[in-house]
């Protein structure tokens, strides 16, 4: 029995890198768009949700139609899938509220993550009202807080893996818990581009520099 218990959590573990891996790969690498401020960008963020969001259902649905063990082979490429589409769609909101180019990998983690593990993502990200103060953190960092998001994600798939033994209900409900994950996803995103955003740039000190480091901070002005 404790073997069995020990076996399974090494298998978590490998799990939950291989996912921190693959977020790292999407947040670092943020999308172009071809989205332009808009005087109501509410309105087209909220048209670029529904339609990432059946997007969404439809690849989550068609992936997980594989019935038996093989399903669960498709687990990561779902949510590389699922990742990719959301990225895309957080870099658009952006753009409807003219702040693509300062869309980088910890306002990206937040967008993706936050409703998924919100006391992560508050390691980079806190909302105090209508302001969000933005932490750019290190790599490690960075990377820290993307394992304790993959940590959740893994401990979520081993129930999600067992709907993967009913192809057409599982088909079903992926699909439907794909379309409400983006959806969440859009939520935050339009929440945090509508808000005023101070963003805290920390240098690492080098051999010549002093061991302190220096903290410069920048405001994007609230959307208009």
């Amino acid at each position: 029995m404790a073997d069995n218990l020990f076996a399974q959590h090494r298998s978590g573990l490998r799990a939950s890198q291989r996912i921190a891996e693959a977020i790292l790969d999407y947040v670092g690498q943020t999308p172009d768009t071809t989205e332009r401020r808009q005087e109501k960008p509410e309105r087209r963020a909220r048209a670029i949700s529904r339609k990432a969001a059946r997007q969404a259902a439809v690849t989550s649905g068609s992936l997980t139609l594989p019935p038996g063990p093989l399903g669960w082979l498709t687990l990561l490429p779902e949510l590389r899938a699922l990742w990719k589409l959301q990225t895309q769609m957080v870099a658009d909101i952006a753009g409807c509220y003219g702040k693509t180019a300062d869309l980088d990998r910890e306002e990206m983690l937040y967008c993706l993550f936050r409703h998924t593990d919100a006391q992560a993502v508050r390691e980079l990200v806190n909302r105090i009202g209508q302001r969000f103060v933005v932490q750019h953190a290190t790599r490690p960092k960075v990377q820290s807080v993307a394992l304790k998001i993959a940590l959740h994600i893994s401990q979520r798939l081993i129930g999600k893996g067992i709907s993967r033994w009913v192809p057409v209900f599982g088909a079903l409900g992926a699909g439907a818990y794909a379309y409400y994950d983006t959806t969440q996803v859009a939520r935050t995103a339009i929440e945090f581009f509508a808000g005023v955003i101070d963003v805290q740039v920390v240098d690492e000190p080098t051999a010549d520099a002093d061991q302190d480091r220096v903290v410069h901070q920048r405001t994007r002005p609230e959307a208009g």
